[in-house]
């Protein structure tokens, strides 16, 4: 089956779209992600293993936040598959699965500090997060380059955009491995810690009303993973299933243009990090402003912190 460039192209509004969308995350993403940079570099005094998690994910979404204005108008522009392009393409890519592997290793963080709280003491360090996170670096910057490599030897074409009909391989491995295995890890680790945190025992109201805020977080957190990057993983495996089935043209122009939607709400996934590390850090600041008082203030700040280092 030939399929031209024309036919499975996106149409012209999803440009429209595109700016519709990108200006406001760009810009505010910008904003919101300085501010907590500030926040959590500045701010807090003590270095926690969420910490060091949270300013690692700061980081990716930075990144991929300045490639958005590039994408969007290599899009408009049909710019050439270029050395400038790949480059753009590897840090879009490299930032995006970062960023899902730092909020999967931040909800097995939480899931050992909540369950194996003994253990957690020995597991858990801003030293040890510091090392693993640099080991997710290289780990996403290794795989995305090799498959770059391998998908560039039959994908000449425009940036950003995939006209050839033959089957990813590399993009199937990614969604399985950069998505649906750190969603389920990320799934069982936020089930199991909104359980333990339904079955503590409360005892007073106050804990309570900490209890849950603390499950509020954890949910809101996995709803907006689910919600940003179910959509273009799901976008990648019907397209490689479309490619494989050699279908009409028609069929891998829509799932193209479902392809390219998905994309944009995963992309603004930096704006809404942005904004759980808002939550994360007024429960941290909450919690610490109640530290110098009187000792049963003090054994309640206790149980407060606890809760919140659970989170944060």
């Amino acid at each position: 089956m030939n399929c031209s460039n024309s036919s499975i192209k996106v149409p012209e509004t999803f440009h429209l779209i595109q700016l519709i969308v990108y200006i406001p995350v760009f810009l505010s993403g910008i904003l919101l992600n300085a501010l907590a940079f500030w926040v959590f570099c500045y701010k807090l005094s003590k270095w926690t293993e969420t910490r060091v998690y949270m300013i690692n994910l700061m980081i990716a979404d930075c990144c991929l936040l300045f490639t958005l204005p590039f994408k969007a108008f290599s899009h408009n522009h049909a710019l050439p598959r270029d050395n400038k392009c790949l480059a753009l393409e590897a840090t879009y890519f490299i930032n995006r699965y970062a960023s899902i592997y730092i909020i999967t290793i931040t909800a097995v963080d939480r899931y050992i500090a909540i369950m194996y709280p003994l253990k957690s003491m020995t597991l858990r360090s801003p030293f040890k997060a510091a090392v693993a996170s640099g080991f997710l670096w290289l780990l996403v910057i290794s795989f995305v380059c090799l498959a770059q490599v391998l998908e560039e030897q039959g994908n000449r074409g425009i940036c950003f955009e995939k006209f050839s009909i033959e089957p990813s391989k590399a993009t199937l491995a990614f969604s399985i491995g950069g998505f649906f295995i750190p969603l389920i890890i990320l799934s069982f680790c936020s089930i199991q810690i909104i359980k333990k945190l339904v079955r503590k025992k409360k005892t007073n109201p106050y804990e309570e009303k900490l209890i849950q805020k603390a499950i509020y977080i954890v949910s809101a957190n996995m709803a907006v993973f689910i919600i940003c990057f179910l959509p273009v993983n799901i976008g990648h495996i019907v397209r490689f299933i479309v490619d494989s089935t050699s279908t009409s043209c028609s069929v891998i122009y829509n799932g193209n243009v479902f392809l390219h939607m998905a994309s944009i709400i995963a992309n603004t996934n930096c704006c809404l990090d942005a904004i759980c590390y808002y939550f994360v850090n007024r429960e941290f600041q909450e919690a610490s402003s109640m530290l110098p008082k009187t000792k049963s203030v003090k054994s309640m700040s206790k149980v407060h912190l606890s809760i919140c280092h659970w989170i944060i």
